[in-house]
């Protein structure tokens, strides 16, 4: 795929993430009222993991169009550091987290809505913004994948900064209930402390493996391609 194109996609993606923040914080909900706001949510920090990444991308194609042709060596190295931020981002957090939200939400959303998304969110989120957040995260960072080849870091290092995020999320979660006495997802209400260790683990296990995917996708895609 073309350069300019490409640019133009990423821009596109980011201005759509923009647009769908700003609809999320403008909705008055009781939740985003409550100890944590909005970040209490993995779906909100997931928008902004993708807004912030696909930032980085399009700051990225600026600096390559900027410094194309120029031989000054600070240029290029400041360049490489982008560059090697941009695929950290995607393999450590904009690609795991962002699938683990869509497959998570989606299979618990069909399994029985009201443990993850009661239908009394319809009341304040339209459709279109709900399939923002949580049904096109997926196809974007695909279309990402697919039109840019991400040098991914080391297995041990990328798995340890998954299970750093993951462990940590885990983590804000028991420390918002033992805050406010309330689970963030209504799901966790219905499970017994030893079903929730086994539960916390499991994310964690599901979250590497869909590192583990896009490692693997990656380098089948530009593997192929060579």
């Amino acid at each position: 795929m073309a350069l300019v194109p490409c640019q133009v996609l990423r821009a596109a993606i980011l201005l759509s993430y923009c647009s769908i923040l700003c609809n999320y914080k403008a909705i008055d909900m009781p939740a985003h009222q409550t100890y944590g706001g909005s970040w209490k949510f993995l779906t909100f920090i997931d928008l902004v993991i993708q807004a912030v990444f696909f930032g980085i991308c399009v700051l990225t194609d600026l600096s390559s169009l900027l410094t194309k042709g120029n031989d000054s060596q600070e240029q290029e190295r400041q360049l490489k550091k982008l560059i090697s931020l941009r695929d950290w981002v995607m393999a450590v957090l904009a690609f795991p987290v962002g699938v683990f939200v869509v497959t998570m939400f989606w299979s618990i959303y069909i399994y029985d809505r009201e443990l993850v998304y009661p239908k009394l969110l319809d009341n304040f989120i339209p459709a279109w913004l709900n399939h923002g957040m949580h049904t096109t995260v997926l196809p974007f960072v695909l279309i990402e994948m697919r039109t840019t080849h991400h040098q991914y870091p080391s297995r041990s290092c990328g798995l340890a900064a998954v299970c750093t995020f993951a462990v940590g999320y885990i983590l804000w979660v028991c420390w918002i209930h033992h805050v406010t006495g309330v689970w963030v997802y209504p799901l966790l209400e219905h499970l017994s402390p030893g079903v929730k260790i086994i539960f916390f683990a499991a994310v964690t296990i599901i979250i590497n493996i869909f590192y583990l995917v896009g490692e693997v996708l990656n380098n089948y895609i530009w593997d192929t391609q060579k």
